[in-house]
């Protein structure tokens, strides 16, 4: 056996990702807004590219306009060489081609009041002592985006009687605190749920309810009494065994209960810290003509071309030496292919928006009960792309129809087979669903089985486990629960 260290060469293949080919996937990813930012950021950071004006596209300037705007150039020309070198970031930020950018700035929305600093602010007016405030303290670091208490009375006495042990320890000093009781725990939770929205701090939907009843000063009522002594019953709708009970005819307790939906089940969602969503579509949709025509939502985006000062300046190659040159063909390299992605961007969105309106067209004319089954592997065939590439320019999109504003993922949907042999759409399938329970007898609503029978008769062959399911993603009690008397 030979040892020691040897060199061989051989030759084998590797799959390799150009950076690029990440970027565009990135490009095609990106929602409007998204997109926005991203070129803004590319304009500050390549010196190669630069915003296409309004007036360059519309007007074409005379001689004389051109030749002031030249003197006027002239004057105030910067040393683009020793930019073009020093990257240019900076200095470009507030040069004549880049002083449009500061057009495009997003206003920043402000910050609601979340469901703790609103519950704060009350507690700021009331009059309280510094324990009773550190109590009130540990009581909001336990309420839960819905209004609800996250955690036992139990747990919120052992955490604030910790919080007082950890005030002592800092102080280095025996102050004799004495410990919170589980009656003072008690008196500051109805502190607490006489706050703002009313339910605020309830330990379960029971006691919500109650709150917001007491709040109404209907402590009197018939369902305030079924809430407070029969609410098993009341939420399994047992209207016989419920007037059975208090001695009143069914009619009456159903009557009593449909009150309940007035009130709020999470009342902390009022004050909810979720910002608002801004949705600008990215595609647009309109009918002209009886022809369905698909435009792109672009016109707030930088439009942008390869700057004509860096070009010259680029083309006198005598000057640089070799680091300097690389940097110039790769920033200007990039330039070019950031113009093209964005454009490729453009087609790859209009490609496949035109494929989804022309193969739901029935559904734009009719409405969901006419919509298509239609999967990311059809569209991607058709115009011969990869499947992920679909899936990326739909992702997180909306498109503005003549049907409202849609996320393009509205368009897909699993299907079901018909007896014709034509597919139904699960969505539309869904919406025939709510439509039969919105319009069956109140007396006499239909159960699952009467759902696939009547689905049987449209041609639609649907199981009964299917209905059920669709049924609870629309929300939908059974047809026990639903019965009106």
């Amino acid at each position: 056996m030979k040892g020691g260290m040897q060199q061989h060469q051989s030759m084998r293949q590797e799959l390799r990702i150009n950076p690029r080919l990440y970027q565009a996937m990135d490009l095609l990813y990106m929602p409007l807004l998204d997109l926005q930012q991203h070129l803004k950021q590319e304009l500050l950071s390549n010196p190669f590219l630069e915003l296409i004006e309004p007036e360059d596209e519309e007007d074409t300037p005379t001689a004389a306009d051109k030749q002031a705007e030249q003197e006027k150039a002239d004057q105030d020309e910067p040393d683009w060489e020793n930019i073009l070198l020093d990257d240019g970031a900076e200095k470009l930020a507030g040069s004549p081609d880049l002083s449009a950018v500061a057009d495009y700035v997003e206003p920043t929305p402000v910050e609601t009041k979340d469901l703790i600093d609103h519950l704060r602010e009350q507690l700021q007016m009331l009059v309280l002592t510094p324990r009773q405030q550190l109590l009130a303290e540990e009581f909001l670091g336990n309420i839960g985006e819905d209004g609800y208490l996250q955690h036992s009375i139990e747990e919120i006495l052992k955490g604030a009687n910790q919080l007082l042990e950890e005030h002592e320890a800092e102080s280095e000093l025996d102050l004799n605190v004495p410990a919170f009781t589980a009656a003072e725990v008690e008196q500051m939770l109805r502190v607490i749920q006489q706050l703002d929205p009313p339910g605020i701090g309830a330990r379960n939907l029971r006691e919500c309810l109650m709150l917001q009843l007491e709040h109404q000063k209907r402590t009197d009522t018939l369902v305030y009494r079924l809430v407070k002594e029969a609410f098993e019953d009341l939420i399994a709708h047992r209207w016989s065994d419920l007037g059975k009970r208090f001695g009143l005819a069914p009619e009456e307790v159903q009557r009593a209960a449909d009150e309940l939906a007035r009130l709020d089940p999470k009342p902390g969602l009022q004050h909810s810290a979720a910002n608002d969503a801004y949705i600008i579509p990215d595609l647009i949709v309109d009918k002209i003509d009886d022809k369905y025509l698909v435009f792109l939502n672009d016109s707030g985006l930088p439009r942008l071309r390869i700057s004509k000062t860096y070009q010259e300046i680029a083309r006198d190659k005598k000057k640089y030496d070799s680091e300097s040159k690389e940097f110039i063909n790769q920033r200007l390299n990039s330039a070019n292919w950031m113009i093209q992605a964005i454009e490729q961007r453009r087609q790859t969105m209009l490609k496949v928006m035109n494929f989804i309106v022309d193969r739901q067209r029935e559904f734009f004319e009719k409405g969901i009960d006419h919509l298509k089954p239609l999967t990311l592997r059809e569209v991607a065939d058709v115009i011969s792309m990869h499947e992920s590439t679909v899936s990326r320019v739909t992702n997180e999109k909306y498109v503005q129809t003549p049907r409202g504003l849609l996320p393009l993922k509205f368009f897909f949907s699993s299907g079901l087979t018909t007896t014709t042999g034509e597919d139904a759409s699960a969505r539309s399938i869904k919406s025939q669903i709510q439509k039969l329970v919105d319009d069956e007898p109140p007396k006499n609503p239909l159960t699952d089985q009467q759902i696939v029978e009547l689905f049987d008769r449209k041609g639609v062959k649907i199981a009964r486990r299917t209905v059920a399911k669709y049924r609870d993603q629309l929300g939908i009690l059974p047809a026990r629960m639903r019965k009106r008397l």
